[in-house]
């Protein structure tokens, strides 16, 4: 046999080997495509998984993956270039105008380019569809005072980037409300009680007195109590309430007060008494089963930043960036409030419930807020208050946190505990 017959039938080997392994390729894919176009086309919104719409990130961890357990509380604030997920004007409408520090007229934007990172694990960006899914059919509360409005408005204005959230209750003075999200059944509250016990104030809308509160200790305020075995979640927190002039009572009787000096004759006996006092019975009452059927947030007292002088005395916060942990101390009395507030929690979970302390958790934001002292409204409290005069004096917020800004990160912990515990 000649080279040139021998390369002919190579060649032909060739050509009909492909024909076969041709024809055997063509009769699978006949055997599967029919049954992959069926399943997709007539169970493909059953089964693929929901589209998750986030900001990109490097820290993003999918969803399948279990997230390192570490104390989420214990870290430090570090640059971030993607910044908040809504805006001063897309959520315009949910928050109070005393805390909308950007469309007031701040001019410095950088404390809004920073986001919390715990020391020991990554914390994933808050999802906001994620949260929706996962709350679908549940009631949330924050009750409280204005700090727990300034929370709820944060986690509203979160969520509004999926589903606009309807406000369907207030009550004649609209502290507080309550939204539905209606594509997903959930309800969120926001349930006014300052103290947590019962009181009677005696003051304005821009927080003057006109007498002391008076104070029951020993009995809870029912405008949360009553609600509380309709919620799946609750976030609850007081603090700074108690330092305002006040008479205290307990069984009944009068017992004491707290800078009353309309009536000197009643015995001094120190906010931290009627904080220690009301705690008790507080937590007492969460860390019963019967009274909540859900899971039971205590979120930890929040620090202000008022530097030389308070709300009332010329207090100001310039701050525009983070500080660590060496830089900045605890004022006395914040630590009084966040030492009880502790205190109570671990005496009631050893007492009332089992080992993992039940449905009754902790939220220890103290720290973390109290690096961000660049946080707050300070003079942009108030609507552009430098337009009509440079040297205008206005009042200072130190206390409550700006919209967006860095309260917003305490949903990007909240929901993680809720995830990996």
């Amino acid at each position: 046999m000649n080279h040139k017959n021998v390369l002919l039938i190579k060649l032909i080997s060739a050509i009909l080997i492909s024909f076969f392994a041709f024809r055997l390729f063509i009769l699978h894919s006949s055997e599967f495509s029919p049954i992959f176009a069926s399943v997709t086309g007539k169970f493909e919104a059953r089964f693929l998984p929901p589209e998750i719409i986030v900001p990109e990130n490097e820290d993003l961890i999918p969803q399948d993956i279990e997230v390192e357990k570490c104390d989420l509380f214990a870290g430090k604030w570090i640059p971030d270039s993607v910044g908040p997920i809504y805006t001063n004007k897309s959520c315009g409408s949910l928050i109070d105008g005393h805390q909308n520090c950007i469309t007031n007229g701040r001019p410095d934007l950088d404390f809004l380019y920073w986001k919390w990172k715990p020391h020991d694990c990554l914390l994933p960006r808050f999802d906001p569809r994620r949260f929706l899914q996962l709350m679908r059919h549940k009631s949330w509360a924050f009750i409280g005072d204005s700090i727990s409005r300034n929370h709820v408005e944060s986690l509203l204005c979160m969520l509004s980037t999926i589903e606009e959230p309807v406000e369907v209750y207030h009550d004649m003075e609209y502290k507080s409300k309550r939204w539905h999200f209606p594509l997903h059944n959930l309800t969120v509250s926001n349930i006014w009680s300052p103290f947590l016990v019962q009181a009677a104030i005696f003051e304005d809308s821009n927080g003057v007195s006109t007498a002391s509160v008076q104070l029951h200790l020993d009995r809870l305020d029912e405008t949360w109590t009553s609600l509380m075995p309709s919620f799946d979640y609750a976030i609850i927190s007081t603090g700074k309430w108690f330092l305002k002039s006040a008479i205290y009572h307990e069984n009944a009787k009068l017992v004491g007060c707290h800078n009353c000096q309309e009536k000197p004759h009643i015995e001094e006996l120190g906010f931290d008494y009627a904080y220690n006092a009301s705690l008790h019975n507080v937590m007492d009452f969460l860390a019963a089963e019967d009274n909540s059927k859900g899971t039971v947030f205590f979120r930890t007292s929040t620090p202000d930043h008022f530097q030389n002088g308070e709300w009332h005395s010329g207090g100001t916060c310039k701050q525009t960036e983070p500080v660590s942990d060496e830089e900045i101390e605890i004022k006395d009395v914040h630590k009084i409030l966040k030492d009880i507030e502790i205190d109570q929690f671990k005496r009631a979970v050893r007492e009332k419930t089992n080992q993992d302390g039940g449905n009754l958790k902790l939220l220890d934001f103290t720290r973390m807020l109290l690096t961000r002292p660049d946080g707050h409204p300070g003079e942009y409290r108030q609507f552009r208050p430098f337009d009509k005069d440079k040297n205008a004096k206005v009042q200072n917020d130190c206390l409550h946190w700006c919209l967006p800004g860095p309260f917003d990160y305490l949903n990007d912990v909240i929901l993680e505990t809720i995830v990996n515990g």
